[in-house]
């Protein structure tokens, strides 16, 4: 491990986040909460002072980044991000207790929307843009932004493959660094269409632009405690629907729409069963719920939404699923764990990990019933290396893992079997919202001190997909020294 190179990039990158506290301080100054006009800004100068002295020190034996040093920054600039941005709500006073503020803000930057406030309306306005404004950065991640930004480098690819959600990683166009670029280009230009989308149907702007920006990251935070609901209007979780489809597809198809590369969007497998999946669990939902509401269309409309809200993990709530029939919160715990497309915003374990282990499970039973056939697994009309299937099986195992640890540590609250197992899944997937006491109308305050540092953690783990964080841990990763 080239720890200089690590220290370098995670100045760096801390140093274009302390600028992106100016923002919700911006926004306190325009409703006059002076004390988190101070917070933010205080927090912001602080990690200034740390981290810019470090950036700028230069050295002639710098050094590459591989996979090891990529993960590193990436983990760590993550845990450090995460911990120094619970510090406004902490300084403002809206948090008490540091764990509350710690925990809310993770659960921001990595777009989980889990919430520790029972009553967000009467929360200051700072306060609520910094919360759905976190979800934004963590939607395409720091990480990403910095590589945007910063002067080019060949260690792009490294950074983003550590950062980005999904199995693989790989650019749209030949530089890694312009990948980064299109890739929030396009990122923001969606969540300014989603705003104009909601300001026109007479969304009041502050609220436009919060519900964008959480929309846009797939983390369902909302200024209103009812979110969506409390608009009651079909208007605004039709675009909130359409929006989170979109979010919650790969962006490299995205930008094949955009470059009208046609091809490379009807051939993309995971799109198919990504949208096959979406199709399936809206109409069974329906259907199900259907004597619950006596109504097809609002059992149709609020089945959809709903479906959509769980698989992308944005979590937005049109109704509380906590009074529907168990088979629709099955369903909906199903969807929790295939989550959206790799490359999207959306959490969850991703539809092209789960098409790649159907595909292996099918060759595997060929191989059984026919033992000198020749059978390879595809994917896109490509062949798979035998270490991408693995790197999928190895994942699964991990996430198993993960889970049932989690499980048993949180159970030591004695909270009922499904918060508890529905809290961690929710939490690992990224999701924000689960059964019983944390429906999509409750929150997680009721959990101790312990608990929230462990779902913390979690929710860190299911945010990096695991392996850089749990590579941390490894004492052979850190002998090298300076």
């Amino acid at each position: 491990m080239n720890k200089w190179v690590v220290l370098h990039y995670l100045s760096k990158a801390m140093l274009i986040g302390s600028v992106l506290f100016a923002v919700p301080a911006l926004v306190s100054l325009c409703f006059e909460e002076y004390r988190c006009v101070f917070s933010f800004l205080l927090v912001g100068a602080g990690v200034a002072v740390v981290f810019a002295p470090l950036a700028m020190i230069r050295r002639k034996q710098k050094g590459r980044i591989y996979t090891r040093e990529s993960m590193a920054i990436a983990a760590l600039l993550w845990v450090v991000f995460s911990l120094v941005s619970a510090l406004p709500f902490y300084f403002s006073g809206v948090v008490v207790h540091l764990w509350d503020a710690i925990f809310e803000s993770v659960s921001g930057f990595t777009t989980t929307g889990a919430s520790i406030f029972s009553d967000v309306e009467h929360l200051p306005k700072g306060i609520l843009f910094w919360r759905c404004f976190s979800q934004w950065i963590g939607g395409m991640g720091v990480l990403v932004l910095a590589i945007a930004i910063l002067p080019s480098s060949n260690d792009a690819m490294y950074l983003m493959r550590a950062e980005c959600a999904g199995p693989s990683v790989s650019k749209i166009v030949p530089k890694g660094k312009n990948s980064a670029a299109y890739l929030y280009l396009i990122y923001a230009g969606m969540t300014i269409v989603t705003l104009v989308l909601l300001r026109v149907g007479g969304m009041p702007l502050f609220d436009s632009v919060c519900h964008a920006l959480t929309i846009a990251g797939t983390g369902g935070f909302s200024v209103k405690n009812a979110g969506l609901a409390a608009y009651g209007s079909g208007y605004f979780e039709g675009v909130a629907t359409v929006m989170m489809i979109l979010f919650g597809v790969n962006f490299s198809m995205i930008y094949f729409l955009l470059a009208r590369r046609w091809k490379e969007i009807r051939r993309n497998t995971e799109l198919k069963v990504y949208f096959g999946v979406l199709g399936f669990a809206a109409l069974t939902v329906t259907w199900n719920i259907y004597p619950y509401y006596q109504n097809i269309w609002k059992s149709l409309g609020t089945a959809i939404f709903q479906t959509v809200s769980i698989m992308t993990s944005t979590g937005l709530a049109a109704a509380d699923f906590n009074l529907w029939p168990l088979f629709s919160q099955i369903v909906l715990l199903f969807l929790m764990f295939v989550g959206g497309c790799a490359g999207s915003t959306s959490g969850g374990f991703k539809v092209q990990r789960l098409v790649i282990l159907w595909k292996s499970g099918i060759v595997s039973f060929k191989k059984m019933v026919y033992p000198n056939s020749v059978n390879l697994v595809k994917s896109n009309d490509k062949t798979l290396s035998a270490e991408s299937v693995h790197g999928v099986m190895r994942y699964l195992v991990v996430y198993l893992c993960i889970f049932v640890a989690a499980v048993l540590l949180v159970s030591l609250d004695n909270a009922d079997f499904g918060t508890t197992v529905t809290a961690v899944f929710s939490c690992l997937n990224n999701i924000g919202t689960g059964i019983n006491e944390v429906g999509p109308m409750d929150n997680y305050v009721f959990f101790s001190d312990f608990s929230k540092a462990v779902l913390s953690l979690v929710m860190l783990l299911g945010r990096l997909e695991c392996l850089p964080l749990l590579m941390l841990m490894l004492p052979s990763v850190w002998r090298r020294d300076f």
